[in-house]
């Protein structure tokens, strides 16, 4: 099991600091659960950044979009699925700096939608158990969340 760091462990460390003028860009995704418990992970397409790590489904905020109406959108075209803005509960958000922008994206937990989940822009689905989420290598945006869910979950 991962130890967490606490706040004065962590003044121990060198700073992370984002460089001024690092373009945000906010994105929102889904833990997508279901009937057993298992949550959805989805393989980045090859010829995109970051292929073959993997994700949470959803995708780009864009302008006037809120996150959720941005992840109900993502959610249709990326996994063919349907479902409400009514059927997110918020749990967690990723805040990182890549070499380009910096990331903040909600994460929202999602347990009903309707029809057939398919990998219509991904390379895979796996519907994986909280626990095992670390054997899946992940963006670094990601890896944090893990932890969160699995202790929400």
């Amino acid at each position: 099991m991962d130890k967490k760091m606490s706040c004065a462990e962590a003044h121990e460390q060198p700073r992370n600091e984002t460089p001024p003028g690092l373009p945000i860009l906010l994105v929102t995704a889904a833990a997508l659960v279901d009937a057993d418990g298992r949550v959805l992970l989805a393989q980045r397409p090859e010829g995109k950044s970051l292929a073959g790590l993997w994700e949470f489904p959803g995708g780009k905020v864009k302008d006037g979009e809120t996150p959720e109406f941005a992840l109900v959108r993502e959610l249709e075209e990326e996994l063919g699925i349907e479902t409400r803005e009514s059927c997110f509960t918020p749990i967690a958000f990723a805040s990182h700096s890549y070499d380009d922008f910096h990331l903040l994206m909600p994460l929202f937990v999602c347990r009903f939608w309707k029809g057939d989940i398919t990998a219509k822009e991904h390379q895979a689905l796996k519907w994986v158990r909280p626990n095992d989420m670390h054997d899946y290598p992940m963006p670094e945006a990601d890896i944090p969340l893990v932890s969160q869910i699995r202790d929400l979950l």
